[in-house]
This record gives structure tokens, C-alpha cells and sequence, in this order.
């Protein structure tokens, strides 16, 4: 009986890819690109061709190295000549590193053999497979850039092709965390496809939170009646979730309904939303009432929240 867990799965394909990509790549070569440098050796070369200084601080902290890992690097590379030293003007303490000119007459072989190879890997397919190849590669940048340093994002309204993410993410997130079935997802398109086609910008929003160009989060602010406003559809991409976008939407939905004249905002929600029901908490919101249901598959209980706005 196979008892690997969906993560376990996930984990392989991950460990797999990795493995395809870096034997495609020749990263697993002796010499980078049949060069006499290692990988990091390459990667430092490159960061300090495309700077004019850096010291030993900032690239250990922008390459995610180990610090006596990247002086004995350092220190190879100005033996061979190919690294000069400075003191800092601003801190006496730091020095400024460079390339020297044999130092970037040795890198500028090694871009250029990267740029073809890379040139050689994509001609190798059709226009629209390197269009779908790139996108895929920015959607794993983006996607793990939040696991290990934040990326700037920024809110907006929405714009054509976003209600269409909005409930295809529903329906996905949910159907895989929570176990929902295809009804939460008919709820979701119900909700939007509403919003989208009478709603009135102002006293409604939708807020959707972008980063490198990619949806990562969403939240929507309905008229229920005149005094009250309802808060629906707030999600975050797994990936996003550590950066705070939850509680900006729901702060951006909280400003929005006063300057509107709102005098009450509620939410429906449910237990096993651990995460959205703590956001809810620390704005103001509080439980009003609450009811077990199995409208989505499995047993949960619904809960009405409430928060007054003055």
C-alpha cells in the first residue's frame, strides 16, 4: 500500500526538476560552462561585473552565503588578480571590492557562453513554447521569493481577466487545504460574477494584490444595505502569506467602507479558517452567530461576524 502523503509527492517532483535543471544547465560541470570557475565563482564574478562596488556584506547577504565560505572565494579570486580592494569611503571598517580589468576580461567569455547556451536552449523550441517556458520559470520566482525574502507587492482595483483568477484560485486553495468541493467554488463564481456585472464603485471595491505582475491575494467590499457593507472572497496565495497581505486587504476593505459611510461591516466565514479568522479578530471584528454546515463537503461551522465602523 503506497502511503506517501500529497507533500511527499510534491517534495519528489520538486527534488526531481531540480535534478533535470541543473544536469541541463551544466551546473554539475567541474567548470562553469567549460571554464576554469565553479558556479559561485561565476555568480560573484557576475555580481560584481554588474556593480560598480560592493563590499563582502552585501553580497554574502544578496547570494544567501556563508561568510568564511565567501572570503576564502574572495580571497582566491585577488590572488589570481581578478579582484581589487578598497576601503570604504563611509566606513572605514568595510572594504569596497571590484573587478580588475583581467578580472573582467575573464567574466566577459563566461556571459557571453552563457547567453548562448541559454540562446541554443530556448531556439531549440517554438515561439509560443519559450513564451510558456519563461512565464513558468517567473511563476517559481515568484512563488519562492516570499518563502525567503519578501518582494515589494502593491494593491489595486481590479482589471479584466482578474474576477476569472479570483475564483479559479478559490476554487483550487480551498479544494486542496480544506478539502471544499465543487459547490464552494459555484458559490465564489456566484459572488463575483455578481460584483462584476452591478457593481458600484462607490460604495464597491476589489482589491487585488499583485507582485511581478502576478496576482497573489484579493478581497471584495459589498453593499448589503445602505449602512452596511460586507466583506467577501479574501484569499492570499499560500507563497504570499508571510508578508502581511491579508491584513492590508482587510484594512484597505475597513478604511474604505467609512470613507463610503458605512456604519457596520460583516463577514461570513468559517472554523477551519484558522489564519483569515485571526486577521478578522485583531481588525475589530467579533462573532455574532454561528451554525454547522456541510454546504462544501466536509462538517465545518459557519460563522457571522460583525465589526461597527462608528
Amino acid at each position: 500500500m503506497n502511503s506517501q502523503t500529497p507533500l511527499d509527492s510534491r517534495i519528489a517532483a520538486v527534488r526531481r526538476f531540480n535534478r533535470f535543471y541543473t544536469r541541463t544547465i551544466g551546473a554539475l560541470q567541474e567548470g562553469l560552462l567549460h571554464s576554469s570557475f565553479s558556479l559561485v565563482e561565476a555568480r560573484v564574478l557576475y555580481e560584481l561585473d554588474q556593480r560598480a562596488e560592493a563590499t563582502a556584506t552585501e553580497l554574502g547577504r544578496d547570494l544567501d552565503l556563508d561568510g568564511g565560505y565567501l572570503s576564502r572565494l574572495l580571497q582566491r579570486l585577488e590572488r589570481n588578480g581578478l579582484l581589487a580592494r578598497s576601503l570604504s569611503a563611509a566606513d572605514r571598517r568595510q572594504s569596497q571590492l571590484s573587478l580588475t580589468a583581467a578580472g573582467r576580461a575573464a567574466f566577459s567569455p563566461l556571459d557571453q557562453r552563457a547567453r548562448e547556451e541559454v540562446g541554443t536552449l530556448l531556439t531549440a523550441l517554438p515561439e509560443m513554447s519559450q513564451a510558456a517556458l519563461v512565464a513558468a520559470m517567473a511563476t517559481i520566482e515568484t512563488l519562492l521569493a516570499f518563502t525567503t525574502r519578501p518582494k515589494p507587492w502593491l494593491l489595486r482595483q481590479h482589471r479584466p481577466g482578474d474576477i476569472g483568477w479570483v475564483i479559479a484560485r478559490h476554487g483550487a486553495i480551498y479544494s486542496e487545504e480544506y478539502g471544499f468541493d465543487s459547490r464552494f467554488e459555484a458559490l465564489v463564481a456566484h459572488v463575483a460574477g455578481d460584483f462584476l456585472a452591478a457593481h458600484d464603485p462607490t460604495v464597491e471595491r476589489c482589491w487585488i494584490a499583485e507582485c511581478d505582475g502576478m496576482n497573489v491575494g484579493s478581497v471584495f467590499l459589498v453593499r448589503k444595505s445602505a449602512g452596511e457593507a460586507k466583506l467577501r472572497l479574501l484569499i492570499v496565495e499560500p507563497s504570499a502569506r508571510a508578508a502581511g497581505i491579508g491584513r492590508r486587504l482587510v484594512t484597505e476593505c475597513i478604511t474604505f467602507a467609512r470613507s463610503a459611510g458605512y456604519r457596520t461591516m460583516t463577514l461570513w466565514t468559517n472554523d477551519v479558517l484558522v489564519a483569515a479568522r485571526t486577521i478578522y479578530q485583531q481588525a475589530g471584528f467579533r462573532v455574532v452567530a454561528s451554525h454547522p454546515h456541510s454546504d462544501f463537503g466536509p462538517p465545518m461551522v459557519g460563522e457571522d461576524w460583525e465589526l461597527r465602523l462608528h
